[in-house]
């Protein structure tokens, strides 16, 4: 998954495993990544990583299952410019978390969401506010960009109003 640079930007990584989405924003210049890993040896390498990179100052690990978890990073996600999503391939996981990101109310307008995929699991045009707006294909390997609507604007849309 290929970052632009990323100067002041608050990120959050889901599914993030060894870190290595989160601490390539954190290199570009993002101000601060939270990173998401319910497994208890992929966040010892996580935060093994962020304290060998100096990092952990700009970094916060939850130990949480996505998307269960998500109800407790709110204020994390509410103030997230950039969220990336990289769940194991299959295509379940990527939906429930584009459709919990995808809530109202859960990201703000612009909030861009990064998910990347198999070429092989389907993906929605639109979940919920999120609305599809580029993918790029690297072999087997789709990155879908998403951007998040206001609530309002997405809800009057749906109604056809």
């Amino acid at each position: 998954m290929a970052l632009e640079p990323l100067a002041g930007l608050k990120v959050v990584d889901l599914y993030a495993g060894s870190g290595a989405l989160g601490i390539e924003a954190l290199s570009r210049g993002a101000a601060q990544a939270d990173f998401v890993e319910r497994d208890r040896d992929a966040r010892r390498a996580l935060e093994q990583n962020l304290r060998a990179l100096e990092l952990m100052d700009r970094a916060t690990v939850w130990p949480l299952a996505v998307p269960g978890g998500l109800a407790r990073l709110a204020a994390a996600l509410a103030a997230a410019d950039l969220v990336l999503v990289d769940p194991p391939y299959g295509g379940e996981e990527a939906r429930a978390a584009l459709a919990a990101l995808g809530r109202a109310g859960v990201l703000r307008e612009g909030t861009r969401v990064v998910l990347e995929h198999h070429a092989k699991d389907e993906v929605p045009q639109c979940a919920g506010t999120l609305s599809r707006v580029r993918e790029r294909k690297y072999g087997e390997t789709v990155v879908t960009t998403f951007q998040a609507a206001a609530a309002v604007a997405r809800a009057d849309e749906e109604s056809g109003t």
